[in-house]
């Protein structure tokens, strides 16, 4: 490997490669992505979105979401390496019960976005694990930072997400094509503010695709990087056939932000546009089918039933179903939905995550 790639050490651990593969939602980062990652030398990351339906369905067993995540946070530790999961705030009905899951299972980390994670720390003593939010601003962090102070916690480290990043974004419409936004102009403030509350490592996500974009970044200060896009097409993702297909021919113009109609999160959520759910959402004809509430939030009586793509569809698609179609979870019934990064058109073939890993640390030469 490369020197300039060197590794990287959170919580005590030091983690040979300083890529984190992404926690890609839903059912495309499981455990044999994570596993394969990690045994690479990086870190692999399971998703929690959905994961107890995914789990059971596997296993024939019917499991609760703290069961899913311990199983899956389990398996891809199971071969060695590092590995963790990615929990969204927005998933507020699981969000406790995944955690405590992946802290008994061993999880090396915890990354969790989507939203403000400002009570991890208080869910469960986390131990060895590392407990890192996900933030698009440097006030973002201040935020985390002062609410974790208070109980007695900082970040182990951050990563620091982009507008290019696929699935939700941590912008509004009107931010994701501003200069400032940019990750290279992020980071720097961000790095700073990293310093003021203990300097922890800044892990930067979003657009990276390349050995070259790995190494500027860490040259730029960046302590290592998530990528997610470049794991989707791998032989060991999770994702669907047509999923992957459709990554592989997709081109630049197919790749857009969708927000009206868009995700029942408020979040502009990146897409392949010729999704067939996305298709339908266009079309105003699709009955209303949340059915699985995965985002419900509370009611006024403290219940998790509200949605908004429940009751119309006119301004929402249903994420829970188009994505558990995605990969392969009840996919003759729904149709499927694809979140990509923004660099997706530039994957034109599936390749193993050894070769990937192989060229993303400069042992090889991109064929692409």
């Amino acid at each position: 490997m490369s020197d300039i790639l060197s590794s990287l050490t959170i919580k005590g651990k030091s983690i040979p490669v300083p890529i984190i593969q992404g926690g890609m939602g839903v059912g495309v980062s499981l455990f044999p992505l994570a596993s394969a990652v990690a045994k690479e030398g990086g870190v692999g990351i399971v998703s929690s979105a959905c994961l107890d339906r995914l789990v059971s369905e596997r296993t024939g067993k019917k499991l609760n979401s703290y069961e899913a995540a311990y199983e899956e946070v389990s398996l891809a530790k199971a071969k060695g390496g590092f590995a963790g999961i990615n929990i969204m705030c927005a998933l507020a009905r699981d969000y406790n019960d995944s955690v405590k899951g992946a802290l008994d299972a061993g999880a090396d980390m915890i990354i969790s976005g989507a939203g403000l994670p400002v009570s991890l720390p208080a869910i469960q003593n986390p131990k060895d694990t590392a407990l890192i939010p996900i933030v698009s601003s440097t006030r973002a962090l201040e935020i985390i930072c002062k609410k974790w102070e208070k109980l007695g916690y900082r970040p182990d480290a951050v990563v620091l997400e982009g507008p290019l990043a696929g699935g939700h974004l941590g912008f509004k419409m009107d931010q994701i094509d501003i200069e400032a936004n940019k990750l290279e102009n992020l980071l720097p403030p961000v790095k700073d503010a990293a310093r003021k509350y203990g300097d922890f490592p800044i892990i930067v996500a979003g657009g990276i695709y390349t050995y070259e974009d790995i190494a500027r970044y860490m040259k730029a200060g960046a302590d290592g990087v998530q990528m997610g896009t470049r794991f989707l097409a791998t032989e060991e993702s999770s994702a669907s056939p047509d999923y992957k297909k459709s990554v592989v021919a997709a081109q630049d113009e197919d790749i857009i932000v969708a927000f009206d109609p868009g995700s029942p999160c408020g979040l502009p959520f990146r897409i392949i546009k010729q999704s067939p759910m996305y298709v339908s959402a266009l079309s105003k004809l699709r009955k209303p089918k949340c059915d699985k509430g995965y985002v419900l939030q509370k009611d006024s009586e403290s219940k998790y039933s509200l949605c908004p793509a429940k009751a119309s569809n006119e301004h929402h698609f249903c994420i829970c179903n188009g994505l558990l179609s995605s990969a392969d979870y009840n996919a003759d019934k729904e149709e499927p939905l694809y979140t990509v990064g923004t660099n997706a058109s530039r994957v034109d073939k599936i390749v193993s995550v050894q070769t990937l890993m192989q060229e993303l640390t400069g042992k090889v030469c991109a064929t692409a």
